[in-house]
C-alpha cells in the first residue's frame, strides 16, 4: 500500500475514533437498557473500542499491493 494512502487511512481512523468517543455521540449509549444483562453503555464502549483496534490491526498488517 502506498505510504501516503496508509497515512491518510490512519488519520481517518483517528478522526473517527475521536468523533465516536466524544460527548454528543457517546451520550446516545447512556441509558438504563441492558442487553443479556450487560448495561448498554459499557457494552457499546468496549465494542467500539474493539472495532477500532481491529481496523487498526487490519490496516497495519495488510500486505502491499
Amino acid at each position: 500500500m502506498n505510504e501516503s494512502l496508509l497515512s491518510q487511512r490512519l488519520l481517518a481512523l483517528f478522526a473517527a475514533a475521536v468523533l465516536l468517543f466524544n460527548f454528543p455521540l457517546i451520550a446516545l449509549w447512556d441509558s438504563e437498557l441492558k442487553w443479556w444483562g450487560i448495561p448498554l453503555f459499557p457494552l457499546a464502549m468496549f465494542t467500539l473500542w474493539a472495532v477500532l483496534i481491529a481496523l487498526l490491526a487490519w490496516l497495519m498488517e495488510r500486505k502491499p499491493d
